[in-house]
């Protein structure tokens, strides 16, 4: 009975959000279960150009770490907010959707490469869907752990303050910030300015 609910639940999610859920969580099981190493996954020129490690491209979107709170943390961020973009403003488009991932996912990449940083931008990645949904929704009251009541546009720069406390990088937010305005810019505010075309 247990299994039935949760496999409805499952399958309730839209398919976009649940396909890439589920490809983290089996990376980073796959990882957990040592089948591969995180040196498999993380983003490299010279592998993929070279060695034809396409997957590469792919899997360094995949894994955000070792299994804790971290993980679990981002996890949820993940799941909720690409969830509430494709049944949001993404309803019915499930293709414009597929198309924010795949320019985002080329930007990070691009960037990375020039910064020759070796970073797998799993976390940039959904900061940019956090980015994308805040800018989205500006009227939505928040509240983080029940300290912090914001506007939901705050979410992302209270996301990078609470992963500077944690001491991670936040180069990786400040690339999903970028990436997400970026993609908001473009789809959402220039075609609306005198003149402004729809470039996306």
């Amino acid at each position: 009975m247990a299994y039935q609910s949760l496999r409805l639940e499952y399958l309730q999610i839209p398919p976009v959000s649940r396909a890439y859920t589920t490809a983290c969580v089996l990376t980073t099981a796959a990882v957990q279960l040592e089948l591969i190493t995180p040196f498999q996954l993380y983003f490299n020129p010279e592998l993929i150009f070279k060695h034809f490690q396409i997957w590469r491209l792919i899997t360094n979107f995949l894994f955000f770490g070792p299994v804790g709170f971290n993980f679990l943390f981002n996890m949820i961020f993940l799941y909720r907010y690409c969830r509430m973009l494709e049944e949001g403003s993404f309803r019915g488009r499930t293709a414009d959707f597929v198309f924010m991932f795949l320019f985002g996912g080329f930007l990070m990449t691009q960037s990375d490469r020039m910064s020759k940083s070796k970073e797998l931008l799993t976390q940039a990645f959904t900061i940019m869907l956090v980015y994308v949904w805040s800018r989205r929704n500006p009227y939505v009251r928040m509240n983080f752990f029940g300290l912090l009541n914001f506007q939901a546009p705050f979410l992302p720069w209270v996301l990078m303050g609470f992963s500077l406390l944690l001491g991670n990088s936040i180069i990786v937010d400040l690339l999903g910030i970028a990436v997400g305005h970026i993609y908001f810019f473009l789809e959402d505010v220039f075609p609306n300015q005198p003149g402004g075309i729809r470039i996306l």
